[in-house]
Order: C-alpha cells, then structure tokens, then sequence
C-alpha cells in the first residue's frame, strides 16, 4: 500500500494483454474488467482510493478458481447445467445439489477405511484446495501426483485442478527412472505420493535431481519416512487439510478473502499432464485442457447410462485416462464408487455386485479363463452339460445378430433384398428351435456364471482390443461388455459401443461432435467405408499437445485438427438391408500400425490376430508374435504350466501320473500344438516357439502401467534367444 497524487478514484481496465507500468516506483498490472466482477482472464486489477487529502493504491493477490466449487459465481436459483462448467473441479456443485446425502466413494482398504457422502467430499476437495495455497501452491504451476486410486487421490487430483495449477501424474509402481524423467521433463516444482514406502523408494534420487519445494502424503504418517539429508518439507493429507480448513473458518469469522481477486479457470487451461503408457520408445506428455475432459463428462452418457445410486467398481488406475475420464463421468450422475484391487477384485464382485464394472480386456479374459477353470474341474458330466449348453447359446446369439442385423462386413455393396429375407428367416427359424435350449442354459448355468462374476448391467471395456472369443462368450451367457476405443491424446474415449447397438468384434460409434477418417497408410488418401487404413481423429476430445515437444505434436496432428492414432481400422458401410443393416458406421480396429511384422518375403502381418486366437488356449498365458524381417513367424510364450501338467497327466500313464514338473521340451511341443490348432484359421502360422518361464510384468518393466505388453521391450530383453531360435 502507498500513496500517490494521481487524483480521483479510478480503476483502469483494458482489453487485451494486461501491461505493466512503473507508478511512483510501483507495479501496476491492467487487468481486463470493471471493477466490482471477477474475470476468467489473466492479470492482476488494481483500484486507486482517496482517503482524506491522499490516494491509496491496493494491488491484491489474484486466485484461479473454480466458480461453480468455491461459490465465486453469482446467486442462482436454477440448478446448474453441464454446459456452464469452466473446469473439471466444477462439477461437484452440480452433483452436490442433485445427490448431496448420497454416498459418493467407498475406499474400504486404506488406512483409515473411508465413505464420502458427495456434500463431505466437496469439502474434503474445498478443504484441500486451500490447504495447497497456504502452502503456496501457485497457478500454472505444475505438481506431480504419483500414487495409486483412493478416495484421496481424487481428492488431490480435484484440489490442484482447481488451484489452476496442472497435475502430473503417474502411478507408484511405475519405475524411479521414469518417475523422475516425467517430474523433471515437466518442471514439476512440488509431489504429491501414494504413502511413505513409495515416498522412500523414490527419495534419494528425488533429492539429488529433482528437489520439489515440498512433498505431500496421501496415506501413511510421517514417522515412517526415511529422515536422512532429507530437507525437504513434508506435510501429511490431514495436515493439508487442516491448513485448509483453518483458512477457511478465517475467512468466514473476518474478511480477509476480500484480500484477493478471483479470476476464473478457463476452459482451455491444461488441466492435467498424463505421460503415455510408453508401449513404445520414451513417454510424452500430453496436454489435456479442462474442456477436453468437459467433453467426456458430458458426453460419456450416451454409452454408459448410469442411474444415481448405481454402483461402479474401480480397479484401474485413477491416473489412466480412460479410468479417469470416466470417474469424472460417473460422479455426475450420483453414482456411488467403491475402490478395489487386482488382490480383492474377484471377491469385491461377489460382495458388492456392482452395476458396471470399468476395466480393460485383461480383466474379461482373466474372468473368461477363470470361469472355464471351474467348468474343467467340475465332474465330467456336469462339465459336459455346461460347455454343451454354452455351446447351443454361443449358436442362438450368432443367429440373434444375423437377424437384428449387426453382423460386420466389409461390403460396400448391400446384398439382394431376397437374399436378405432369406437369410433373415433362415436365422429366424433356427434361433426359435435354439432358444428352448438357449432358455435351459440360463437356468442352469449362465445365472450361476453372472452371479460368481456380479457385474449387474454392464462391463465397460477399454485400452485394448477385446477377443472376439471372449466378447462372444460373455454375449451368450448374458453379460453385456460394451468396448470402447481412445488413446491418452484423446482424452481418452473417442468411440464406443452403445447397449441398444452392441455389434461384437468393433469399438462402436464416435462419440458426440467427434469425426472419423481412414487413410491409405502410404498415400494419405481417404479411404471408402470398408477398406483398412490408418485411423483419423477430429474433435473437441483431441489433445493440446505434447508438452515442450512441438515437433511429435506437429506429426501427429495435421494443420486441420486430424490426429493420427497410428491403429489400423475401417469404417462399416452404410446398408439398408441385410445382416449388416444396424451396424453402419462403427468403427472397427484392426491392430497398431507399428506393430506390422514384415516378413523377409515382404509379407506384412498383423500379430494380434494370431496373439488373439492362441490366448484362447488354456495352455498359453501370454503371447508375443515375433517375425521381424524373418522368413517365418514366430513366438514367445508364457506357458500356463498349471494347465499343462494337467493336460499332460490326462495323456500319460497311470503309472507315471505322479509326475510334477514337465520338461521344456514336452511344454514346447504342447504349445505348439495349441498354436497349430488354435490358429489354423488365421492368415498366417506360428512357426518356432521361445518358451520363457518369467510373466511379461509391469514391475519388470514389460508390460506398461495400463497392463499392455511392451512388445519392443519383450523383443530386446530376449535378443539373443531370438537369434538363436532362428538358426
């Protein structure tokens, strides 16, 4: 505060970027509205008062927040509508006035367990909030967030956003190299972790090369950290939030909150820095704006119809994308969230029943393998009666798509509408004579199946490509998994598959506002429904860009807003009449373009086909096809050898059945005849196979943190094997 002899009492407002001039050795910063309203523009305002013969000029310290969650916008009395979101954070008025006493989380296996009400957790995130100022928390600022899902990484995750300042995140089982290259590859100036043994693991090298200005833990008390040259401050969850709480009885009792000038996050402010998964080369950061993740929550209701008091599991990482994004989505609708692992998700299924259950195709083909374990060791005839019965439904819900008309083609041309009737009534007549049997089946044996899973409505799939024999398989038994399609850069969904449109083998319709092209992988030239190319992008969900990397983000985003999503796919054509008259326009993916193996011959391959068709074998627990530049294809394989020991049991003698461990050479010779007969309709066949007995893993560094095997990682790590198994 000084004074000055500029005159009557004035405010100075300007329209574009706020200046700055030197007044009586004063900074004065011109901000962008008149006095009295709060902008979501940059730049501090100034206001100039007489008092007595003098003048007195108070610059006050300017905030980014989010309107709607601090009660900063003007009294309404309508309730507030999703197109008035300015931020991610707020959408937490909106749900607090719809579904206040409803519970919102449920975290049962942290330290303390924890249930939030929506109106408890909009404080919890308010309380937050103001802790992370007080401990000088600053806009753009960006802070790293390493830590696994909890109700308190929501929390977090909510608190920074509505700072202004940008969350990296990352999860904690993620190596310290690559922690320590996202946090300083983003400036990141202050971490955010997961609980004290993370904190250890990571901390001498943190402080050595990264030195935050403060670390935050989530869960866990202080006394556990490792002391030594550590100097860095370190505050616990609960103090951060009594910092806040405190500051905010403080404002309440006096005015010091009119210290501070409010302006509004706007909705193209980077809301968050997610790194990719990295299945290839170095991760990037992409650039995800409040208004990319505002088009998610608004719109992912046109997939996944989720009513309030609905339940919803959550096991993948909150810091994934597709997790993410759909959290957002559901906390809109008064859905109530409970918290669970790898470890307890089998038995959280059965205890909670949970309407949808958000998980990647892993999870489905965990599930599929796990139920066909339980038909094999049942008694020979009840295992008999089950796969029979399976069967007859696998049969009727093939006939049921040829009739309802979502059957895939590639076929630009319809078929002859007689044709088509035929066909229709053909399907017709068998699905009637099926249906007494398909009906038999659910009595006796898809109610047991869908009640040891518990998922009540729907699995929502994502992250990968969903096997065509485990989509069919949940179909028949009356589980409907509805797959969808995105990547990091899109925020992530950009397509999927609808309840009232569920065509299997494809990722479904484009999102609201979001448009599709496919290209020829050499030429460029948009490609007519049914012909494979590289797939487009073009929408509101496509990323900013990657961080500090202007030159990947001009290779991947054309000067009109496509996004090269570097997977191989077509587009259904549009039919009136046939089988496939109810599926026209969905989108289909058919593998990574870098995944392409070119055979020495010129041959290009598309592994996951074959990856696809031998996991359908008991026998294989993980697969990569390998090939490159060689005369043939080949594998390596992960041998369940569980299922192999009882396989071989059922071949050999009587005598020898007390025989526990199978020799390399007989796994191998299984294997391969499992890969003969499992990918005997594919294009191309598997020819040498590398049994390996260590799985791909993500604490090994081969699979990535969203559970994708790193194919260049498996390739490099076993070279030499390779080589060897080609001689």
């Amino acid at each position: 505060m000084a004074s000055t002899s500029l005159g009557a009492s004035i405010l100075v407002s300007h329209c574009s970027s706020a200046p700055e001039f030197q007044v009586s050795g004063m900074r004065l910063v011109f901000g962008y509205k008149a006095f009295g309203c709060r902008t979501s523009r940059r730049g501090f305002r100034v206001r100039c008062e007489s008092k007595a013969s003098s003048f007195l000029i108070q610059e006050k310290e300017l905030r980014r927040c989010s309107p709607f969650l601090e009660r900063l916008s003007l009294p309404r009395e309508a309730a507030l509508s999703s197109n008035e979101w300015k931020s991610v954070p707020d959408i937490w008025r909106s749900s607090v006035e719809k579904y206040g006493d409803r519970v919102a989380v449920v975290d049962p296996y942290h330290d303390p367990p924890s249930t939030f009400t929506y109106r408890q957790l909009e404080q919890e995130i308010l309380d937050f909030v103001e802790g992370l100022r007080v401990v000088g928390v600053k806009a753009d600022e960006k802070i790293a967030l390493f830590a696994d899902n909890s109700c308190r990484w929501l929390v977090a995750d909510q608190g920074i956003m509505a700072t202004g300042a940008v969350n990296v995140v990352r999860g904690s089982r993620s190596s310290v190299e690559e922690l320590l290259q996202i946090y300083c590859h983003s400036e990141s100036v202050a971490l955010v972790v997961d609980n004290p043994e993370f904190f250890n693991r990571i901390a001498e090298s943190f402080s050595y090369k990264a030195a935050p200005k403060f670390v935050i833990l989530l869960w866990g008390e202080k006394s556990s950290l490792v002391t030594a040259g550590r100097h860095t401050p370190v505050y616990s969850y609960n103090e951060i939030k009594k910092f806040g709480q405190e500051r905010r009885a403080k404002f309440a009792r006096s005015n010091d909150s009119g210290k501070y000038e409010y302006e509004y996050i706007d909705p193209d402010d980077i809301a968050t820095i997610m790194y990719t998964s990295g299945t290839t080369g170095n991760p990037k950061g992409v650039m995800l704006t409040h208004q990319n993740l505002l088009h998610q929550i608004r719109n992912l209701s046109d997939f996944v119809p989720a009513e309030a008091g609905e339940r919803f599991l959550s096991m993948l990482p909150s810091w994934h994308a597709y997790e993410r994004a759909c959290e957002y989505f559901i906390f809109t609708c008064g859905v109530e969230q409970k918290y669970t692992s790898i470890r307890f998700l089998k038995d959280d299924l059965k205890r909670y029943q949970p309407h949808y259950l958000i998980s990647v195709p892993l999870v489905y083909e965990t599930l599929y393998s796990g139920i066909q374990k339980q038909i094999s060791a049942s008694s020979p005839a009840r295992k008999f009666l089950a796969l029979t019965l399976i069967k007859v439904s696998l049969a009727y819900t093939e006939m049921k798509r040829v009739y309802e008309g979502l059957c895939l083609t590639k076929n630009q041309k319809p078929p002859m509408y007689i044709v088509s009737l035929v066909d229709w009534l053909w399907a017709r007549v068998v699905a009637f004579f099926l249906w007494p049997l398909h009906m038999l089946a659910e009595k006796l044996v898809h109610r047991k199946i869908r009640s040891s899973i518990g998922i009540t409505k729907a699995g929502v799939s994502g992250g990968g490509s969903l096997p065509m024999h485990v989509d069919k398989f949940f179909e028949a038994i009356g589980v409907n998994v509805q797959n969808g399609y995105g990547l990091t850069e899109t925020s992530p969904v950009v397509s999927a598959r609808r309840l009232r449109c569920n065509v299997l083998g494809s990722v479904g319709h484009p999102i609201k506002d979001t448009e599709f092209k496919i290209v020829d992988h050499e030429t460029g030239t948009v490609l007519p429904p049914g012909s494979k190319g590289i797939v487009k992008v073009r929408g509101p969900p496509v990323m900013k860009g990657y961080y500090k990397n202007p030159l990947a983000t001009k290779q991947v985003i054309d000067d009109d807003g496509w996004f090269n999503t570097g997977d191989m796919g077509w587009i259904t054509p549009q039919h009136s009449t046939g089988r496939s008259r109810s599926c026209g326009g969905v989108i289909v993916l058919e593998g990574r373009a870098k995944d392409t193996i070119v055979l020495s011959t010129g041959e290009n391959v598309e592994p996951l086909e074959i990856e696809e068709a031998a996991m359908r074998s008991n026998l294989i627990q993980q697969i990569v096809v390998i090939g490159q530049d060689q005369r043939r294809l080949g594998a390596i394989v992960i041998p369940n050898k569980e299922a192999a020991e009882g396989a071989a049991k059922q071949k050999i003698s009587p005598v020898d059945s007390e025989v526990n461990e199978l020799s390399k050479e007989t796994i191998t010779s299984m294997v391969y005849e499992e890969l003969r007969k499992w990918t005997s309709q594919c294009s191309f066949q598997v020819g040498p196979v590398l049994i390996v007995d260590e799985p791909f893993t993500i604490d090994n560094g081969l699979m990535t943190p969203t559970m994708k095997i790193r194919r260049d990682k498996v390739v490099d790590q076993y070279k030499n094997e390779i080589e060897r198994l080609y001689k």
